[in-house]
């Protein structure tokens, strides 16, 4: 690989790693978002059923409360209604009481009616009555506690409640307000008592019609308020209070009297079987229960909330109304941010390529410095790292361009001077060996001519043998011979050591100037202007 292409790695290189580490982010940025927003969405959802099944409760227990207080007072009324019809019954056996007696005690105290129950058989129904739809009306087929009730009465025993009177007393029990059973011409609402006179052998039945408190509920009470909530109220879809006993037992709807009902108040039209499998469990195991369900393209938020006397608060909320403004809020975050992390990224890119254009001047300086240019500076203004780099780097290039500078000319010098030394050297060596030619010539002439003497003066002094004196220079003939020859030699000797001096001097300065040279042209490689 080639350093450009080393370089140009080193960018994309960065800028791929800031691209996966941007796009890491925006995803764990996103999947957390995703979490926290679905987190949100359903705490917010949850808490909006919660404050509507609160503000139901609320409203049904207030209505509860309210009709109860009336329907106190009706049970006190019929109480005392109920004895003073006796206190004119009395002394009369059930044959001797006629209808057209229920009748005027009827007008007399302004109630709905009065019929008489008595034993026929096995049975205890309805034998005398102001209204001819109620006789022959039994209990025992529709509603077997309020038999056992009646069946208590004519036995004089204190008859037992079981969550179905709203008043008793030893001689007396009150049922709650309901649908009369033998009007089935239009839905009439009646409240009835039932009293016994100890030592008769008859029920005294009177009822008033309580249409003021099924009115009033239907005003004030949990249907006004689920109308209210609904209208209120833009992500309520449904909002009903159910009896789950009805959803698992359906036959509860037609056996009992009244009878219950699946849908207690309010509306639900978005049943589902999954919801009918919930309600049926909820009926053993009052536990709340909230989901997310699709429902005719739409997407629902379903909550059941447990509530006394096992009904259930029913509420559906529109889940992708309520999402959709936090759904559009968390676009818009994650909009943002990946317009952030853009601009973080063009921010750092840039940043990344402000230092790379600086290291490129640093790297083409170094390449220049490389290739023999002393003359390379890189001029970088950032007050960083970088900058005191490249002054660093162009200090040093000063140092070297001015210590070349100076060993250029010192090399120079240094080849002018051998080249002087070695010209010097050649003549010198030349007048030295002429020299020495002439005094080995001129020292030989000067030996041969004292040869050739000591030779003519030992032939002269042979002859004088007998005079001693000639006999002691004859010794010393020898040693002049000898003393001539020897400075002979040494002349030659000193005139060849005066020449291999000369000729070391001449090639020692030809080395030099050729080492001079060489400098020069290790120089001249280096551009120093």
């Amino acid at each position: 690989m080639s350093k450009s292409t080393a370089s140009q790695t080193l960018r994309w290189q960065f800028i791929r790693k800031m691209l996966i580490m941007m796009i890491t982010i925006a995803l764990i940025s996103g999947t957390f978002q995703y979490f926290i927003l679905r987190e949100q969405i359903n705490e917010n959802v949850m808490n909006e059923a919660l404050m509507i099944g609160n503000s139901i409760e609320h409203g049904i227990k207030e209505t509860d409360l309210a009709s109860k207080s009336i329907e106190q007072q009706i049970d006190y009324k019929l109480e005392s209604i109920s004895a003073r019809i006796a206190d004119h019954l009395q002394g009369k056996s059930l044959d001797h009481i006629t209808d057209q007696d229920l009748i005027r005690l009827r007008d007399q105290f302004q109630i709905a009616g009065i019929t008489l129950f008595a034993r026929k058989g096995d049975d205890i129904v309805g034998v005398k009555s102001s209204d001819p739809k109620e006789i022959g009306f039994s209990f025992k087929s529709i509603m077997q506690e309020a038999f056992l009730a009646l069946d208590h009465l004519l036995q004089g025993k204190k008859p037992e409640g079981n969550g179905i009177v709203s008043y008793v007393n030893q001689n007396i029990i009150n049922l709650y307000i309901a649908q009369s059973g033998s009007h089935d011409d239009k839905p009439r609402f009646f409240k009835y008592a039932y009293y016994h006179q100890p030592g008769t052998d008859y029920v005294i039945n009177p009822y008033i019609e309580a249409n003021e408190v099924y009115q009033f509920t239907q005003e004030v009470g949990p249907d006004s308020w689920i109308k209210k909530v609904l209208s209120e109220n833009k992500y309520a879809k449904e909002i009903a209070v159910l009896d789950p006993r009805v959803f698992e037992d359906p036959s509860l709807a037609e056996k009992m009297y009244p009878p219950l009902k699946k849908i207690v108040y309010g509306t639900y039209n978005d049943q589902t079987q999954e919801d009918e499998q919930i309600l049926v469990q909820m009926d053993k195991s009052a536990q709340r229960v909230s989901y997310v369900q699709k429902f005719n393209s739409e997407k629902l938020y379903k909550m059941f909330i447990p509530f006394d006397e096992g009904r259930v608060i029913y509420i559906s909320l529109d889940y992708e109304t309520m999402s959709a403004p936090l759904y559009r809020q968390s676009l818009i975050l994650i909009i943002f941010g990946l317009l952030s992390l853009v601009a973080l990224f063009i921010l750092t890119a840039n940043f990344f390529n402000s230092i790379y254009r600086n290291i490129q001047k640093i790297i083409i300086q170094i390449k220049q410095l490389e290739a023999g240019d002393l003359t390379a500076k890189s001029q970088i203004l950032d007050g960083g790292e970088l900058g005191e780099l490249s002054d660093s780097t162009n200090t040093m290039v000063d140092t070297l361009h001015q210590l070349l500078t100076d060993t250029r000319e010192k090399a120079t010098q240094a080849q002018k001077l051998s080249v002087l030394l070695e010209t010097d050297a050649n003549e010198s060596l030349e007048k030295a060996f002429t020299m020495s030619m002439e005094a080995t010539a001129e020292s030989r002439d000067t030996v041969e001519e004292i040869y050739y003497f000591l030779d003519q003066l030992e032939k002269h002094l042979v002859q004088q043998l007998d005079d001693p004196g000639a006999k002691v220079i004859m010794d010393k003939l020898d040693e002049m011979r000898q003393l001539a020859n020897h400075r002979t030699n040494n002349t030659t000797e000193i005139t060849i050591a005066l020449s291999d001096l000369f000729k070391a001097l001449h090639e020692q300065s030809s080395e030099l100037s050729d080492l001079s040279h060489s400098l020069l042209d290790d120089l001249a490689k280096f551009k120093l202007q």
